[in-house]
């Protein structure tokens, strides 16, 4: 995952990591040391020993405070619940901070618009870590959906992060599938057919949720979300279909190693011009008006 510092032509993005759990140690840290286009230089987290331990193997600093943290950085990733990411981004916007953003920005729409004002109003850069839109083969199925003339699609992203382990935290048990992975899918759906203009949900997003998109131009999606369901691995599935052979994406094959580099590269390219990309906070603030607005027409 290291890059070639010849490849880089600008300083390193000072980056700080707000957060120490899994997802923050597995991805987060690891990806943001391995350069040559940004540097860990520090991490805070609520639990001090949890920061030490996810600090330690890049000879990143310990904040004291989430203050201290903005002070080591240019940027800061966070790595935390959608409502605690919603509160400290927008300090980090306020003060001048990029930002590497998980999804959903926050737990309810208020929050996100709230957020992206802030981020408007300070002028800063934002990028989400959709994890799938940074992997070549996911730009080669979006590349070829955008020049056909789809009718329909079809698609899920089913697992069992729900039942126990790592992943099965208070607020995806909470909220369930549609918070935790409704971001992905709908920006998938909604890059390969066109934006999404109506989008309505039954089920139980704690154990199968349902989601029917109407899109710009008349093609009709469909989408099964599950957290809660056994399978030998998680299964990422979309089929589109129309007057032209199927168009399949198997995103469950995808090795996301090759999604990281991209996603750093581009993160530090978006700091260094100051401009950000398709990516950015207004990209999770529709995202998150989409599921708004699936979670009332479900009601």
């Amino acid at each position: 995952m290291t890059g070639n510092a010849h490849d880089w032509p600008h300083e390193p993005v000072s980056v700080g990591l707000v957060g120490a759990g899994p997802w923050a140690r597995m991805v987060h840290a690891r990806v943001l040391a391995a350069g040559p286009e940004t540097r860990l230089t520090s991490v805070w987290a609520r639990r001090p020993e949890a920061a030490r331990e996810t600090a330690a193997p890049y000879g990143a600093a310990v904040a004291g405070t989430f203050e201290e943290l903005l002070d080591t950085c240019e940027a800061v990733a966070f790595s935390v619940p959608p409502d605690v990411q919603a509160e400290l981004a927008l300090r980090a916007a306020k003060a001048g901070k990029a930002l590497l953003l998980e999804k959903p920005l926050a737990l309810d729409l208020p929050a996100a618009r709230e957020l992206v004002d802030a981020i408007d109003s300070a002028g800063v850069v934002s990028q989400l870590v959709l994890s799938n839109r940074y992997h070549p083969e996911t730009r080669r199925f979006l590349a070829k959906a955008r020049e056909l003339d789809v009718s329909g699609a079809r698609s899920c992203m089913v697992g069992g992060a729900f039942l126990g382990g790592d992943f099965a935290t208070p607020w995806r048990l909470e909220h369930g599938a549609l918070l935790d992975i409704g971001p992905h899918i709908l920006d998938l759906l909604d890059a390969a057919l066109g934006p999404v203009l109506r989008v309505r949900a039954t089920g139980d997003p704690r154990r199968w949720v349902e989601l029917t998109c109407e899109h710009e131009g008349g093609a009709v999606s469909q989408a099964s979300l599950s957290g809660s369901v056994e399978v030998e691995r998680g299964i990422t599935r979309i089929e589109l279909f129309g007057r032209h052979p199927e168009l399949v994406f198997d995103g469950s094959a995808l090795d996301h190693e090759e999604s990281w580099p991209v996603l750093r590269r581009e993160f530090a390219t978006a700091v260094r011009t100051g401009r950000s990309g398709e990516l950015d906070a207004h990209r999770g603030l529709r995202l998150q008006t989409l599921m708004a607005q699936a979670l009332d027409e479900g009601r």
